[in-house]
């Protein structure tokens, strides 16, 4: 694999996590479900949308259901492990990610 390809950017980060929440907005059950599980509505999550941290939770979310994980890599044709290390690059990621 070639350096630039392995090493993350926050900037990356971001376009990734904007690219889950597409993803969550195109499936009602799974946009109805981020939305339960957060408490955040419509105009919050838009409102929120710029916020690297609010970023770094639509990937925490992601990356907390294999499935959705799984779907939403093999849409964009990465590898889950990319998702992982790109989430340390938002604010709020786990040490142990």
């Amino acid at each position: 694999m070639h350096q630039e390809k392995s090493l993350a950017s926050s900037a990356e980060a971001e376009i990734i996590a904007l690219k889950v929440l597409g993803f969550l907005a195109s499936e009602p059950e799974r946009l109805s479900r981020f939305m339960d599980l957060t408490g955040l509505g419509p105009q919050a999550i838009r409102a929120s949308a710029a916020e690297p941290a609010f970023l770094g939770g639509l990937m925490d979310h992601l990356l907390a259901d294999e499935t959705l994980l799984l779907i939403f890599c093999e849409e964009h044709d990465l590898e889950p492990e990319r998702i992982q290390l790109l989430r340390r690059k938002l604010p709020g990621a786990a040490l142990d990610l």
